[in-house]
This record gives structure tokens, sequence and C-alpha cells, in this order.
């Protein structure tokens, strides 16, 4: 990546529009820090649910989640 390149472009810029690139640079560096985070997923939650599969059909729980929300 030339980084003259973007410098001498981002200068032809009015400021009304560096103020847009700087914004879409955040988001990108945001959504960067989202992609990383989320390959630490893990299903630790697993069976969280388990005492309730004798008192609950799956439809049921899936009701009751969205109460618990």
């Amino acid at each position: 990546m030339n980084i003259d390149l973007i410098e001498h472009k981002f200068g032809l810029l009015p400021e009304h529009f560096k103020k847009q690139v700087l914004d879409f640079i955040d988001f990108l560096l945001i959504k960067k820090e989202n992609k990383a985070t989320s390959k630490n997923f893990s299903f630790d939650w697993e069976g969280g649910l388990e005492n309730l599969k004798d008192r609950y059909s799956s439809v049921e729980l899936q009701h009751k989640s969205m109460e618990w929300r």
C-alpha cells in the first residue's frame, strides 16, 4: 500500500469528505476488532438449560428465551 498516494489523494479532498474518510477508517477498525473477537466464540453455554428439558419443549424454551430478553 502506497501511503504517499493515500496522503496525496486525502489532501485533494474537501474538508467534509475528509471527515467521512476518517469516519470510514474508524468503522473499518471497529469491524476488524469485532471480527478478531468473534473468532474466540465458544460453546461453554451448551447444556445450560438442561435442567428445563423435562418442563418445556424446544418451542416453549424458544418462547421463554424471548421473554427473558
